[in-house]
């Protein structure tokens, strides 16, 4: 039996002022759909040493959920399927927002709810899904009914503010997440030094094309694509980056090369977070400089490179999901914690449904476990995983030679408990070392030994001193934009999310041809004949693997009359509208016959490519017996020829 004890009245009163001065919960507020409180503030592991002062100003992300989630969920399984007719049938971002945004009325309704808290709206977005709002602390804590603590993290030893109990809101409109509430996790770039390693580390560049025979972007792209027809042209990167960079680190990188780059770089505050980042005020900008360099080596043709800099993720991948122009070829080289994994899930099914691809690097930390603190979100089921290898050339800037899994590549089980997916279940079962039940990782892989020319923090550049990951993601990024822009070239959609592909690929009798199936090496699991836990499927092969993702065009063409049946009186004449269209990059001039000779075309050769028109007229001589004839309308080129009949019905 509990007991009961009296409390004396100078403490009664004491704890009426106390629920005062206290948030209070909101009466009826439906819950939030992703939690806030970070584990360590309640188990004491981190202990409260403060709060916040309720005149600092905090910027906040008001998440909404999304709606029609069963239809979400059953179109994000028909996109990827071969043998569907929504195969590849892509939404843009306005059509997603229609069909499974938050209501313009509920977004409407957040809104105000922010503005009557004494809170500023700074930011909307246009799928409805995320508002930027700032305010003092104290009316973030009244509107929300938390007290924003001040925690000290003693694995970290430094001091973290947090929530000390989940959101709630008095709102009808129940919110997916809000993001800004804490910074426990603080992003950390895939990104490695010798020094961090100690001995034993070794570098196979001993031939690559950048000073002290290290590795440049372009000596990747010579190793895995090969050819010279597909530059990028047309296509977009997109790179995720928690801070800003100094683009003369990138033009030193490709003075020092002897190389030029004409990639318009665009750099895109998602939040207000700054786009500049200098050593001298204590800014490290190396990860996302060899980002840049990496993309741009393997896809120097691209149209743009862009650079989204954030500081929390729901506003870095809101603006990835809803830019214009749209990139479809997007790489994230870092790695954060969130209180809720799945806060992320509705941008990363938002990005498949609009055909884009973001490659997420695996971790320099080898095999997963859950010990470690970052892994996230390189187990996510909506990223291709990106794990590394150790890779030699047979010359400087020359072709792939041999390759072995890189010892720090992070792959293994979810640490996460993220479900397997459908598209991997099979692998899984021919995988003695994978889960059956939960995500496994990596997919994919590249070069990330340390043997890259870097250059950064407006300093003197290194040789064969960085590696990680973080070079795989963007590499593979670039790649994916080649496949890409043969597909553009081709009259077809973009290649979309590529996990279903590819392990139908690494399944299937062309996986030696388009995958370099790594064999030796080990990061704890081993490294084994076909997919494994340390390289996923491998690397690319040359462009047989982008002729798979986007199959190389049969060049055609076609043509057609109108009309195609003409009443003619004997003696007269009479004009049809002759059309050619082309398809899969079919681009020559395109020459017009006609079985009757009294028929003529103006212009007689429609120019290269090859679509167009011409006015074929039609004579009949007065002699012509009446009744019905058919014609031949021929066209050719390219050592192609295609027809079309005219049928005539000759009348007095």
């Amino acid at each position: 039996m509990k007991q009961r004890f009296a409390v004396p009245s100078s403490l009664a009163v004491l704890a009426v002022v106390a629920c005062l001065c206290c948030p209070t919960f909101a009466l009826n507020a439906p819950p939030l759909l992703t939690h806030h409180v970070r584990q360590v503030t309640l188990n004491g592991h981190a202990p409260l040493v403060g709060h916040l002062p309720e005149t600092q100003s905090m910027r906040l992300v008001f998440v909404l959920p999304l709606r029609n989630q069963p239809d979400l969920h059953s179109l994000l399984s028909a996109v990827s399927d071969p043998n569907s007719q929504s195969y590849r049938h892509f939404l843009t971002v306005d059509e997603f927002t229609a069909r499974y945004g938050p209501t313009q009325q509920d977004y409407d309704a957040v809104t105000h709810f922010a503005e009557a808290h004494g809170l500023t709206v700074v930011g909307t977005s246009r799928n409805r899904m995320n508002l930027d709002v700032t305010g003092s602390v104290a009316n973030i804590e009244k509107a929300l009914n938390i007290t924003l603590g001040l925690y000290h993290d003693p694995t970290e030893n430094r001091d973290f503010y947090a929530p000390d109990r989940e959101p709630a809101p008095a709102l009808s409109v129940q919110l997916w997440h809000i993001s800004g509430l804490d910074n426990y996790s603080i992003p950390h770039p895939m990104l490695l030094r010798k020094s961090q390693i100690g001995q034993g580390v070794h570098s196979n560049a001993t031939i690559g094309s950048c000073p002290g025979a290290s590795f440049c972007g372009s000596d990747m792209r010579a190793a895995y694509y090969g050819g010279t027809a597909l530059t990028g042209t047309g296509q977009y990167v997109g790179l995720l980056e928690y801070y800003g960079t100094d683009l003369k680190d990138l033009t030193t990188y490709y003075t020092n090369a002897h190389q030029t780059n004409n990639v318009p770089i665009t750099l895109l505050s998602t939040d207000g977070t700054s786009v500049n980042c200098v050593a001298r005020q204590g800014c490290d900008d190396t990860e996302q400089t060899l980002d840049m360099t990496q993309a741009l080596g393997m896809a120097p043709g691209l149209t743009g490179l862009t650079m989204y800099i954030g500081s929390t993720d729901t506003a870095l991948l809101n603006a990835m999901s809803t830019g214009t122009p749209l990139i479809y070829n997007l790489s994230s080289s870092w790695t954060w914690t969130p209180a809720d994994p799945s806060t992320d899930d509705p941008y990363y099914e938002e990005m498949q449904l609009q055909g884009q691809t973001l490659f997420q690097a695996s971790g320099d930390s080898g095999k997963w476990s859950k010990s470690q603190e970052y892994s996230w979100p390189s187990d996510n089921q909506y990223v291709i995983s990106t794990g590394g290898t150790d890779l030699d050339t047979q010359s400087a800037g020359g072709p792939w030679a041999s390759e072995t899994a890189w010892s720090d590549s992070g792959g293994g089980i979810s640490p996460n408990g993220v479900a397997i997916p459908t598209w991997q279940v099979q692998t899984a079962a021919g995988c003695s070392d994978c889960s059956q039940t939960l995500r496994n990782g990596p997919d994919v892989s590249a070069n990330a030994n340390f043997s890259f020319y870097v250059c950064a923090d407006q300093t003197t550049c290194t040789e064969n001193d960085y590696g990680g990951t973080s070079f795989a993601a963007p590499m593979w990024a670039g790649y994916v934009a080649l496949a890409n822009q043969q597909a553009v070239s081709n009259g077809e959609p973009t290649v979309g999310f590529i996990n279903p592909t590819i392990y139908t690929i690494g399944l299937g009798t062309s996986y030696d041809t388009d995958f370099h199936d790594i064999t030796s090496g080990s990061n704890g699991w081993p490294a084994t004949v076909g997919y494994d836990l340390v390289t996923g499927w491998g690397s690319p092969n040359g462009d047989n693997l982008i002729n798979a993702l986007a199959p190389a065009a049969n060049p055609s063409f076609t043509i057609s009359a109108s009309p195609n049946r003409i009443k003619i009186a004997q003696g007269s004449s009479a004009t049809s509208t002759i059309t050619t269209a082309v398809s899969g990059g079919f681009d020559s001039a395109i020459t017009l016959s006609a079985s009757l000779k009294t028929a003529t075309f103006n212009p007689s050769t429609i120019p290269a490519p090859g679509s167009g028109t011409s006015t074929m007229t039609i004579t009949v001589p007065k002699g012509t017996a009446t009744g019905i004839y058919k014609i031949q309308v021929k066209g050719s080129g390219d050592g192609k020829s295609e027809s079309a009949l005219v049928e005539i019905d000759v009348v007095k």
